[in-house]
């Protein structure tokens, strides 16, 4: 696998490695050794997939906090999205930066978010499909989230935002949350 770094703290866009021949490539999209090597999380606890009907579909922007706080590996296995990792940690020189790459079934890369990130995506086409593998288990207790268009952090969408949950809509701005 290669993996590149972000300018964000601990956030990678990782390639798989292929290797080809007449029968088409293979390659690896996990390995815990490799994951270890690099610092970040090797825990794979549970794998989600969704799937968005329309694009401009947004989820998020998602997160737990500790002791259930999460990192993600994050792959879109079917048509394409805008996936975004934003830095929520204190005592992160990236504090409040976002990391954000097009994820397609035909690039297959993939985006590690390590805890303390937020985690969202923007679908770019109908009948997107996301598989996403996290290191702890969903404790709704622990769940989190913040406003997907939060000045604080700028994230520029490369599309309009067309469907979102209510729950994801209903998410405040970050100052919001920490006055209260």
């Amino acid at each position: 696998m290669l993996f590149t770094a972000s300018h964000v703290r601990g956030v990678f866009l990782i390639e798989p490695e292929r290797r080809i021949d007449e029968r088409g490539f293979f390659a690896r999209t996990w390995c815990q050794q490799e994951f270890s090597a690099r610092g970040l999380n090797p825990c794979v606890a549970q794998c989600n997939t969704s799937l968005s009907h329309k694009q401009g579909t947004l989820r998020g922007l998602h997160y737990q906090v500790a002791p259930h706080a999460e990192a993600k590996l994050v792959r879109c296995v079917r048509g394409a999205v805008f996936d975004v990792a934003v830095d929520l940690r204190t005592d992160s020189p990236t504090l409040h930066q976002w990391f954000g790459a097009e994820l397609t079934a035909d690039n297959r890369q993939m985006l590690y978010v390590p805890q303390g990130c937020a985690h969202g995506y923007l679908t770019l086409c109908d009948d997107t499909e996301v598989l996403y593998q996290v290191s702890d288990f969903y404790c709704p207790q622990a769940e989190r989230g913040v406003r997907w268009n939060d000045p604080k952090f700028g994230i520029s969408w490369p599309q309009p935002l067309r469907v979102i949950s209510p729950k994801d809509g209903s998410y405040r701005l970050l100052e919001d949350q920490r006055a209260a």
